[in-house]
């Protein structure tokens, strides 16, 4: 998965919009797809690497939205969240290796999962950092929704 998501990765973390212009770029006019699909009626295969880091993922978020949603997590907590998550996402990109068509459906997992990191991190604002962690709540469950992987349970979101 090193390819095109690696740079989209570097981009994202930099500037969102960077990140967008980098996959119209690299898409040579094959539309990339915006939303998700299963294949041919079933989950999407995954590996080893990306299973772990999802699994990383889900425990950060259990972890932290509890606080997030009841107004208890402070600056440290979201930034120690958005840094875990963003590592898995690296783990991901560095080892994860999917067929093409995976690939292109995980590539829409980790734009929301970057966006979620965004928001926690406080970069689209400090009221903003608890609906970063349910964004990124939401693409683990869209995750376990569209790949393969034994023993997923989806991420419990709070009501409003």
């Amino acid at each position: 998965m090193k390819s095109p998501i690696a740079l989209l990765l570097a981009l994202s973390l930099a500037s969102p919009l960077a990140a967008l212009a980098a996959a119209d770029a690299h898409d040579h006019g094959n539309a990339a797809p915006h939303k998700l699909e299963l294949n041919a009626g079933k989950k999407w295969g995954t590996d080893q690497a990306l299973r772990q880091a999802m699994g990383q993922i889900h425990k950060a978020v259990s972890q932290t939205l509890p606080a997030a949603h009841s107004g208890k997590a402070t600056a440290a907590d979201y930034d120690a969240f958005g840094k875990e998550v963003s590592d898995q996402v690296t783990y991901m990109v560095d080892n994860c290796k999917l067929d093409a068509a995976a690939d292109a459906q995980l590539h829409i997992i980790v734009a929301d999962l970057m966006g979620g990191i965004e928001a926690a991190q406080g970069k689209q604002g400090a009221k903003k950092r608890a609906a970063g962690v349910v964004q990124v709540a939401q693409a683990a469950n869209a995750y376990g929704k569209y790949f393969e992987h034994t023993g997923w349970q989806p991420i419990k979101l709070p009501q409003h």
